[in-house]
């Protein structure tokens, strides 16, 4: 992993979640140019600053580094969903999971 990994996870994952550069830029509160500076290569976000982008794509950093997981955005979302179930509704997803890794 290395920080063309960074650059194009926050390519994808803007793109998953159908925002142009220019757009993530002004929502994040940089100038225009800035997400583009960081897909092209020229720049790197600081810390404080991926995390801020992890936030504003829906996915945890933990989430954003593992490359095992195809949608982080949709297992976060799914996590937060699931956070105040009972634990009987966590179980029959946890099997329906199972199911459904078994049915690929």
């Amino acid at each position: 992993m290395d920080e063309q990994y960074i650059r194009d996870q926050i390519s994808k994952l803007r793109i998953k979640k159908n925002v142009s550069e220019y757009r993530m830029s002004a929502d994040l509160g940089h100038s225009n140019s800035y997400i583009h500076s960081i897909s092209s290569g020229r720049a790197l976000p600081s810390m404080s600053e991926f995390l801020y982008i992890c936030e504003y794509l829906g996915v945890t950093p933990k989430a954003f580094f593992d490359e095992e997981i195809h949608a982080p955005q949709l297992v976060d979302e799914l996590y937060k969903l699931s956070a105040d179930l009972e634990e009987a509704d966590v179980e029959l997803l946890i099997q329906m999971a199972k199911r459904l890794r078994k049915a690929k």
